[in-house]
Parts: structure tokens; sequence; C-alpha cells
């Protein structure tokens, strides 16, 4: 699908002219924007604007671009990412920007796009140029990468603040899983603050001098999101180390109860070695009382070893309270 938005002299805007009329002098500028375009509509590319051949080659791939900007004759071509929140997935938008003119091609619908074609329809950029257009679409773009950075940051804390619950390994897996989400968002985050660094401070684009201010404050957007990553990275990585601490202490408890149970068994099953031996002559055997005897020894023997365990601390190691 193909659609047209024109700016006339006179500061109005018109849907939906055919491509021939676009280089009428009344026309200010326009943007045309490729929507998962036919065959015959990208034909268009080449025909009709002339596009570089690798331009093009790079929209039609079926793999995503790095987001880069590059220098043609009399324009820009640009591949920027846009995010989709639930998958956390890349989705590539390829833009065409000459001085009086911009060009957008994606494969996917993209939310971001038609909230500027609104903006556009609501009579609030009909005194800009398409170099503001392109900022407001990068801006909405990069505005969408915050939800899902706070909804990480929101669910690392609750995972910090139930670390001591009984369902530890659900939020371990929890927590492997928000690792894997903020991989994949850095991984679109972090060229798209790439390109605007490229874009801000490129002396090719001094004509951009206007919206320098504008495309600044985006690029410190995407300083945040980058700081605000790295941040949950190391935080994650905290809570993951304290995890495993934590399960080693308490894994270090349950062999030292293991041990000392059996230390406190191995003086009663010598003893009950000793007697089990088929020995004709044994004294202790034809004792009348040399039954309770042992017994009461054993007993004894039990008793002392696990009082000196409890008093050395081996049975109820000291806990360590945890600071609000």
């Amino acid at each position: 699908m193909i659609r047209t938005c024109a700016i006339t002299s006179n500061h109005e805007v018109s849907f939906g002219l055919p491509l021939t009329e676009m280089d009428n002098p009344d026309i200010e500028w326009y943007w045309v924007d490729f929507s998962n375009p036919t065959n015959k509509e990208i034909e268009l590319l080449t025909n009709h604007f002339h596009f570089h051949p690798l331009a093009i080659e790079d929209c039609l791939d079926d793999f995503n671009q790095r987001p880069k900007m590059d220098f043609y004759e009399g324009y820009q071509f640009l591949v920027i990412h846009a995010l989709r929140e639930k998958v956390f997935k890349a989705v590539e938008l390829d833009m065409f920007v000459g001085e009086k003119w911009i060009v957008s091609f994606h494969k996917e619908d993209l939310l971001e796009l038609e909230k500027v074609w609104e903006e556009i329809a609501g009579n609030k950029m009909l005194k800009q140029s398409p170099f503001f257009l392109l900022h407001r679409i990068i801006d909405r773009i990069v505005d969408e990468f915050f939800p899902p950075v706070y909804k990480i940051e929101s669910e690392l804390g609750s995972i910090e603040e139930n670390t001591e619950n009984d369902a530890i390994n659900e939020l371990m897996d929890q927590l492997f899983d928000l690792r894997t989400d903020m991989s994949r968002l850095r991984r679109t985050i972090l060229p798209m603050r790439d390109l605007l660094y490229r874009m801000i401070s490129s002396e090719r684009l001094n004509y951009l001098k206007d919206q320098h201010l504008y495309f600044n404050d985006v690029y410190d957007h995407l300083l945040k999101l980058t700081e605000m990553l790295e941040s949950y990275r190391d935080f994650s990585s905290d809570i993951r180390d304290s995890y495993l601490s934590v399960n080693s202490n308490n894994m270090n408890s349950t062999m030292m109860t293991l041990t000392v149970i059996t230390t406190i068994f191995m003086p009663l099953t010598f003893i009950v070695g000793v007697y089990g031996m088929n020995f004709e002559y044994m004294p202790e055997l034809n004792w009348h009382y040399g039954y309770f005897l042992i017994l009461g020894a054993m007993g004894g023997i039990a008793l002392m070893m696990f009082l000196f365990f409890v008093k050395k601390g081996w049975l109820h190691p000291k806990k360590r309270s945890r600071k609000r």
C-alpha cells in the first residue's frame, strides 16, 4: 500500500495525491509511505524516485539491516529500528530524506508512523520540514522504548524484594528471562544510539542545524535508556549472585547437618558392630543388665556429641539478619 501526504505553500495538507502531482510548485514538501508494498509498488522506488540500487536492496532484504545513514546525491538513506514490545523484536523502517520530500518503507505496520500521520492530519506540522518530520518519527519510535525498560525495572524490584520467598527457583527463572529481554533491547537501542550520534555530529548534515536541538534530545533519551539497561543488567547480576550465594550457604548448612548426624552415629555403629560379632565368649552378653548398659552408653554418647555440636553452632548456624 502506498499513501501520500503533501503540504502546500498555503500550509494546507492534502492526502492521497498521485505521485505524478508531487512535483507541483505549490507543494512545499511531501511524504510518501510504502507499507508492505506489492512488487509493482516496489518498482516505483527505481522507476519514479530513481533511488540507488544498494539502498533499494537494503529495503528488500529479508534480514534487518543495522541502523545506519548513507549519503547519496540529493538525499540520505536511513535504516531505523522500531520495537515490538511483547516480543522485543526489532522492526526495520527505511527512510529516504530529501530537501523537500521524505519516503518511508516498511514491511510491517508501525503504530509510531500512524501517530505521526495523525499529527499531520491534525494540522500540527504544516509549517515544518521533512527533517522535522524525520525527527518526529524517530522521537516516537524512541519513546516506545521506555515502557518495556520501565517494566523490567519494576519486575527486577519485585524479584529483589522476594528473594527469601519459597518460590525462589521460579523467581530465578523470571530473572533469567528478564536478562534475555534486556539483551534484546540492547541490540535494538545501542545501534539506534550510534545512529543518532552520527546524525548530530556529521558535518554533512549542517542543514539540520534548525532541528539539531530536537535530534540531540532524542540522543539524550537513547543515552538514558542505555544507562538504565546497563544498570539493570548489573543489578540483575547482583541478584543472581546473591541467590547463588544463599543457595550455596543453604547447601553447606544441609551438608553440615548430615555430617553431624553421620558423626553421631559413627561410635554407635562401632558399638553395635562389636557386639554384633558372634563370638561364643563375651562376658557382657551373659550379664543380666548388659543390654541396658550398652543402650545407656550409646544414648549417653549420642547426647554428649549432640550437645557438643549444638554448643559449637554446627547444628543451628546463625542466620544473618537482612537490613532494610
